[in-house]
């Protein structure tokens, strides 16, 4: 009698491999825990300053207001939650969460030096630990693409979400195809190389550019944030569509 097989567990991809969908939290985490101290300045030299910019665009269209719930989803360093709570003010919460507690604690301090004080919570982004209806606003801001199950996490960041409210994904996208070759060069080449330079660290680089190709382009993500219930869904390409903030509506 022959043995029952045993199913092969779902497979997904890690940049431009593919790992065990129950792996792949785990290759992400190792990702963003070696880099987490190196971030910000990563950051800033591998966009020449421009991920600033396409923040506070981010912000500007998320319409916040004095005293909104405003929910920043792997939120990292903590670049948009600091905005947001300036802008809800005392009467108004935001909350920062990440899945990487190596990140979070990065978020965390960086908000203590600047004198603010508000909640956190290390959380996946597919099993949120709130209410439904509960913020004005979700934002998640180059998260969406490390996801495992990014049509899950986009409906969790819906389900908790006043109706009304807008949810925002800030994230890489297509390049305008005449600048492709350039792109490439410079994520596969050069990045690598700066992030080995900086962070000591050129295989996290790597899976960078690698994950950014994986990610879906500005229609699919539209299409995607539409399935799972979202409305007025539109995209706004940024430097040439390096990166896209998709914004919609739960109505």
């Amino acid at each position: 009698m022959s043995k029952p097989q045993i199913p092969q567990a779902q497979q997904t991809h890690f940049g431009f491999k593919q790992v065990a969908e129950n792996e792949k939290a785990a290759h992400v985490a190792e990702v963003f825990s070696s880099v987490a101290k190196k971030y910000d300045v990563m950051n800033d030299l591998m966009s020449l300053g421009l991920h600033r910019l396409w923040k506070r665009f981010t912000i500007q269209l998320s319409g916040v207001r004095t005293g909104e719930k405003v929910l920043d989803v792997a939120g990292g360093t903590a670049d948009l939650a600091r905005a947001f709570a300036r802008r809800v003010g005392a009467t108004g919460q935001v909350w920062l969460t990440d899945i990487n507690n190596a990140m979070l604690t990065v978020g965390r301090d960086r908000l203590l030096d600047d004198g603010m004080i508000m909640p956190t919570a290390q959380c996946d982004a597919e099993k949120l630990p709130f209410p439904d209806d509960y913020f004005d606003c979700v934002t998640v801001a180059f998260g969406l693409r490390n996801m495992t199950h990014k049509d899950q996490a986009l409906a969790e960041m819906r389900r908790v979400l006043k109706p009304g409210g807008r949810l925002l994904v800030l994230e890489f996208s297509r390049v305008w195809e005449p600048l492709t070759a350039a792109y490439d060069l410079y994520s596969f080449k050069i990045l690598p190389w700066l992030g080995q330079k900086v962070a000591n660290d050129a295989d996290s680089y790597r899976y960078l550019a690698e994950s950014i190709r994986m990610h879906p382009d500005q229609e699919t993500l539209q299409q995607m944030m539409e399935q799972t219930g979202l409305k007025r869904v539109e995209f706004f390409n940024l430097s040439a569509g390096v990166v896209a903030l998709h914004r919609g509506y739960k109505l």
